[in-house]
């Protein structure tokens, strides 16, 4: 994981706002936090759930601080991708990736 990302990661669980080269985050209303990509909304942080998007961009750095969120706050789901497509992985389950898609936190 990528400093920056470690950076993004830290300031959610503290309930800070963050912002750092090409990554933003800020604080919502009960303890959500919006996550920013080039100005592009990639993910919201809620209590129990993430909602994950790709901003209008499949790049490898949305796929990478998607799965920085993930891997901190979603015990086990990934996003890759396969011949050009991106999937959410899950216990051996994967499904298509839809951009805005909620997930339930563990």
């Amino acid at each position: 994981m990528r400093k920056i990302e470690r950076d993004m990661n830290s300031a959610i669980r503290n309930g800070s706002n963050f912002s750092s080269s090409n990554t933003m985050v800020k604080q919502g209303w009960e303890g959500e936090a919006d996550v920013y990509l080039h100005g592009n909304h990639i993910a919201t942080v809620k209590r129990n759930s993430i909602i994950i998007k790709d901003g209008g961009w499949q790049s490898n750095t949305t796929k990478s601080r998607l799965n920085a969120l993930l891997d901190e706050f979603s015990y086990g789901m990934r996003v890759f991708q396969k011949n050009y497509e991106w999937f959410v992985g899950y216990k051996n389950v994967k499904e298509d990736f839809v951009s805005g898609m909620e997930l339930a936190i563990d």
